[in-house]
């Protein structure tokens, strides 16, 4: 998915949200999601990557990436510049 819940008021985020969750685990699959919605991404993630400068810069489970020290990964979870 790229950008899933992008634009979508906070009710309809929520629905979809559900929904890809829903599917991922009836279907016993893989969903790979693109975005910069942060709760959406915790929502619906067992793990999680951060790219940055052509790069993976960090990558794990939701909480590990919540708790990182990495310079980088902290701004982005901290919602800093």
């Amino acid at each position: 998915f790229d950008e899933p819940t992008t634009g979508l008021d906070p009710i309809m985020s929520d629905v979809i949200n559900n929904l890809i969750k829903k599917c991922v685990g009836e279907l016993g699959g893989t969903a790979l999601s693109i975005t910069h919605d942060l709760q959406s991404a915790r929502r619906i993630s067992d793990r999680i990557a951060m790219l940055a400068q052509h790069r993976i810069l960090a990558v794990g489970p939701v909480a590990e990436m919540k708790a990182s020290t990495q310079p980088e990964v902290r701004a982005f979870f901290d919602a800093q510049a």
